[in-house]
């Protein structure tokens, strides 16, 4: 049993405390981590509030980490100790029906994640005498976690894991939007609703695939000059503007866009990226986590002559194939991930980047 530290939310919309947790040896086909980063996602912040929650407390967040293998448990074959890896926060079994098709990246095993509990139903990580929950089955805002071998990758030994965590989600979600679940081609028009993390990685993932025109849409301007660095071509506020942003887009694209992103996780921004789009041809991916009992309200006109309506999950990569593929990218210097960290801090100001990201700084 390992005795580290970890950050622990024992009530939702409460500070996460910073506590001593003993995290038990792996069992058969689990992996024990030495967590070195991870990065803080929009879900994250989203769930840290969410009173459903509470049933699952005292719990471990984050899912969006990199770090170096422990030890392992019997029959795990994929990783060994000292192993650099990348944590999946959907996993890849490589056999349900999902990960025998081409055509989505949802193993079963997620579906189960929602227990926020590693294998057997159980957790190898205690605090207080109370077995604790890992969010979405990861929990890496920890310094050491017990996962399954189908939640975690190989990368190159020679991969910086301080930066490379965020590929784990936020640059894999948004870059794969743009790449997979879109689609995008050259010489395009897009429009990027959200200027996170994530929305970011949707310009470098629009640039990558040779858009001719990357229009980024936030409220804060201060988000701007980021975007045109990783390729952004426009950047428009809709505070700025009269008409709704929609019109003003449409006008701007003589017909509207050929492909839209919503980023901010606002359902009433779904219909806005939508209409955006050309009528004819458009094609609108929802990127921003949505909560699952919001309904979208869409007038049924905008589908009315071709625009397309899709969602997308962690940019639609196979996980454990794919991820490290762009961790090797990065590494190979094909796109750079600086303009996606802000700040470096150590675990114990974890509810300090809690605050900045709520902040939008």
């Amino acid at each position: 049993v390992i005795k580290c530290k970890a950050a622990v939310l024992w009530s939702p919309g409460a500070p996460m405390d910073f506590e001593e947790i003993e995290v038990a040896p792996p069992r058969a086909k689990e992996v024990r981590i030495k967590m070195v980063a991870t990065g803080i996602c929009g879900t994250d912040i989203k769930s840290l509030a969410d009173k459903d929650l509470s049933q699952f407390c005292p719990i471990i967040m984050g899912h969006e980490g990199a770090g170096i293998v422990e030890s392992v448990g019997e029959g795990v074959s994929t990783v060994k100790t000292g192993d650099k890896v990348i944590i999946l926060c959907i996993p890849q079994c490589g056999e349900c029906n999902t990960c025998l098709t081409s055509k989505n990246n949802m193993c079963k095993e997620i579906r189960l994640s929602g227990t926020h509990l590693t294998s057997e139903s159980s957790s190898r990580i205690t605090c207080r005498g109370k077995i604790v929950h890992q969010y979405i089955a990861t929990g890496t805002f920890s310094e050491y976690i017990v996962i399954k071998e189908i939640s975690v990758a190989k990368i190159d030994e020679d991969a910086h894991l301080e930066k490379a965590c965020i590929i784990g989600c936020g640059f894999a979600t948004g870059f794969g939007a743009a790449i997979n679940s879109a689609k995008v081609t050259p010489g395009s028009t897009c429009a990027v609703f959200g200027l996170g993390g994530v929305g970011l990685s949707v310009i470098i993932g629009c640039k990558t695939a040779g858009a001719a025109r990357i229009i980024a849409v936030d409220t804060n301007k201060d988000k701007f000059a980021k975007a045109k660095t990783v390729g952004a071509t426009e950047c428009i506020s809709p505070r700025d503007f009269d008409s709704p942003i929609q019109k003003v887009l449409f006008d701007m694209t003589n017909g509207g866009t050929d492909f839209s992103f919503e980023v901010t996780g606002n359902p009433e921004i779904v219909a806005t990226a939508l209409a955006s789009c050309n009528k004819d041809h458009g094609a609108c991916v929802i990127v921003g986590a949505i909560a699952s009992w919001v309904q979208l309200s869409i007038s049924s006109k905008l589908f009315f002559s071709g625009r397309t309506l899709k969602g997308s999950v962690l940019g639609g990569w196979k996980t454990k194939d794919e991820i490290p593929k762009l961790v090797s990218d990065y590494t190979a210097k094909k796109f750079s991930l600086d303009p996606l960290i802000t700040h470096t801090l150590a675990l114990n100001k974890i509810n300090e980047a809690v605050q900045l990201m709520k902040n939008g700084q």
